[in-house]
C-alpha cells in the first residue's frame, strides 16, 4: 500500500500568521495547513493594519507569515513592507488569487516577499513549502 503524499499528523509545529479576509478561505487554509502541514495558526488579520500590529507586536511568536494581497483594509503589499525587518528564521509568502507573473516579481523583489502561491492552483506548492520550512529548523 502507498503511503499518503503528506503526513497525517505531524509532531513538528510551525507557528504561523494568516493574513487572510475572506472567513470561508481562511478556514479551509487552517484546517489544510494545521492537518497536512503541521502548521499551528497562532494568529489571524483581515485587514493590512491589523496585521502588521500582530506580526510587529509579537516578533519572536511566529516562523512563517502567509498573505493575501487583497483585503479588507488595505492590501498585502503594506504587510510584506512591514515584514521587510523580519528574523533570519522567519518567512513571508503570498498566497493570491492575483499571483501573475508581474506580481510575483513584485513581492519578491521590491517587497522581499520569499515565495508567492496561487490560491487556486498552487496549494500543494504551498504545503510543500511549510514542510521544507520544518526541515530547515
Amino acid at each position: 500500500m502507498r503511503e499518503a503524499a503528506f503526513p497525517s499528523r505531524l509532531v513538528l509545529t510551525l507557528p504561523t500568521f494568516i493574513v487572510e479576509d475572506n472567513a470561508m478561505i481562511f478556514m479551509n487554509l487552517e484546517q489544510t495547513l494545521t492537518e497536512l502541514a503541521g502548521v499551528q495558526v497562532i494568529g489571524h488579520a483581515a485587514g493590512e493594519q491589523e496585521a502588521i500590529d500582530w506580526l510587529l507586536d509579537h516578533p519572536d511568536q511566529w516562523r512563517l507569515a502567509i498573505v493575501d494581497l487583497f483585503l479588507r483594509e488595505g492590501n498585502g503589499l503594506g504587510v510584506l513592507a512591514a515584514c521587510r525587518a523580519r528574523g533570519l528564521g522567519q518567512r513571508v509568502v503570498v498566497l493570491s488569487n492575483y499571483a501573475t507573473e508581474d506580481m510575483r516579481a513584485r513581492c519578491i523583489d521590491d517587497f522581499d516577499a520569499d515565495a508567492v502561491f496561487d490560491k487556486s492552483t498552487e496549494i500543494d506548492a504551498l504545503l510543500d513549502y511549510c514542510l521544507k520550512q520544518h526541515a530547515a529548523s
